[in-house]
């Protein structure tokens, strides 16, 4: 009963964290691309007609798009913000896993515009509104040059901005954000129309990045680095990573607590059937033979008990990714996600385990106990 409830409770709480991973990463995923080429050095890299070419001809990319990124200051009814502008074409939509269900009010911008989507915290810390032509949405983007500086039109290229659309993802995202138009980020920005902070990529199903990033670099002469979407996220895998780590840890230690009293009752077996092992002893029986009988009874015990477990495992899991028994909110369910390899891990670790405990035990089988 031990082995069965330890196996259950580790193979639960790894299905958990697993749908808890799948649900902290699916709101970054609809922002981030399958592959991101940006420059190597500095903010911007230039891509010519021949390169879309080259790019357009990779087998595995569904859609690109080409992207503007910098950090300026919004200002709007005396409210100001510094935060991400980000210049988008018209494929954004295609490559990018931003659906409409992901646009909280109004709609997506339209091409060659002033208007802009933004996000839901951006619009609460601004106190904006959608098509408000009463009070401008400013943004202020510090000019190039060097020199002194003698008044504001000479330190900031300014324009006007019309909010059209609301996203809302997530309380991070939400407040990261502000889209337009690639060639509207590109004049505020006084770069040319071939310059570009990125190119965000859509890979076709069951196609390998570890080729197309090759390609992608070879196109760009080795000077654009291109990053998969756990690249881009290498903090927030790797604290995710950490805690599953973490968990799987503590509970292979309740899991041998259970395997100390499990290798006690071998060793009382041992001892209760003392008589009889010396009987077989005295007619001849290797002692590594006895020993071996109740390896084979602990490694089996474990072995039965580890499948049972998993089985209630699995089940439990099942029924609530199936049925949602457990909610987190009246319309969110507690996320666990089934995976074979959480199954082979724990089955493995209480093989291991258990195949240790009965070898301790089962060597109280020797000629000393016997004796």
């Amino acid at each position: 009963m031990g082995i069965i409830v330890g196996t259950m409770a580790l193979f639960v709480v790894l299905s958990v964290f697993s749908g808890l991973r799948d649900f902290s990463l699916s709101f970054s995923n609809d922002f981030d691309p399958d592959l991101k080429a940006s420059p190597k050095t500095g903010k911007y890299f230039s891509i010519s007609p021949q390169q879309e070419s080259q790019i357009k001809k990779i087998a595995g990319i569904a859609s690109y798009s080409k992207i503007v990124e910098e950090r300026v200051l919004f200002f709007f009814k005396g409210k100001e913000l510094v935060t991400s502008l980000k210049g988008v074409d018209s494929n954004f939509t295609k490559t990018n896993s931003l659906q409409k269900k992901d646009i909280y009010n109004g709609q997506w911008l339209k091409p060659d515009s002033y208007q802009v989507v933004v996000g839901y915290g951006i619009t609460e810390k601004l106190s904006l509104g959608l098509f408000d032509f009463n009070n401008p949405f400013e943004v202020y983007v510090p000019r190039k040059g060097t020199g002194v500086i003698d008044s504001e039109e000479e330190a900031f290229y300014k324009s006007n901005l019309i909010p059209v659309g609301i996203y809302a993802i997530s309380e991070d995202l939400d407040s990261k954000y502000v889209f337009c138009d690639l060639a509207l980020a590109q004049e505020l920005l006084e770069l040319k129309s071939n310059q570009i902070s990125g190119i965000e990529i859509k890979l076709k199903p069951d196609f390998d990045d570890t080729i197309i990033k090759s390609e992608l670099k070879a196109i760009f002469n080795n000077k654009v680095q291109v990053k998969n979407r756990a690249e881009l996220n290498a903090t927030l895998h790797k604290m995710l990573n950490t805690e599953n780590l973490a968990v799987y840890l503590i509970l292979t230690l309740v899991i041998i607590m259970f395997l100390f009293a499990f290798s006690g009752a071998i060793i009382m077996m041992v001892l209760d059937k003392r008589e009889n092992l010396k009987t077989l002893l005295y007619l001849g029986t290797d002692p590594n033979n006895l020993k071996k009988i109740f390896l084979f009874q602990g490694t089996l015990l474990c072995a039965i008990g580890g499948t049972v477990g998993l089985i209630l495992g699995t089940l439990t899991v099942l029924l609530q990714q199936h049925l949602k028994i457990i909610m987190i909110t009246e319309s969110l369910a507690y996320p666990v996600r089934f995976s074979i390899q959480n199954a082979l891990i724990v089955l493995a670790t209480i093989m291991i385990l258990g195949f240790l405990a009965s070898l301790i035990a089962s060597s109280r089988a020797g000629t000393k106990v016997l004796n």
